[in-house]
């Protein structure tokens, strides 16, 4: 299992579309509304890390109203 963790930056005004949006993506397992420099904290998980990469370069990244994303992958030690 892949374990992913996504800082997202959006739009000013567009942190509740982008959270819908991100909502229904298959790989989002949570989300949370953020103070600070980011505006969304989402939880992803795939089968692999492949299919981790998709889910986020493909699917969350091409959101309409994102503004910059910054993503940390578990690492298994």
């Amino acid at each position: 299992m892949a374990v992913g963790f996504i800082l997202i930056t959006t739009e000013p005004g567009c942190e509740i579309r982008v959270r819908e949006e991100v909502s229904k993506i298959k790989c989002v397992k949570g989300q949370w509304i953020v103070f600070g420099n980011h505006d969304l904290f989402v939880k992803v998980e795939a089968e692999n890390e492949s299919e981790l990469t998709q889910c986020i370069v493909q699917d969350i990244r091409s959101v309409k109203g994102i503004y910059e994303t910054r993503t940390l992958i578990g690492a298994e030690i």
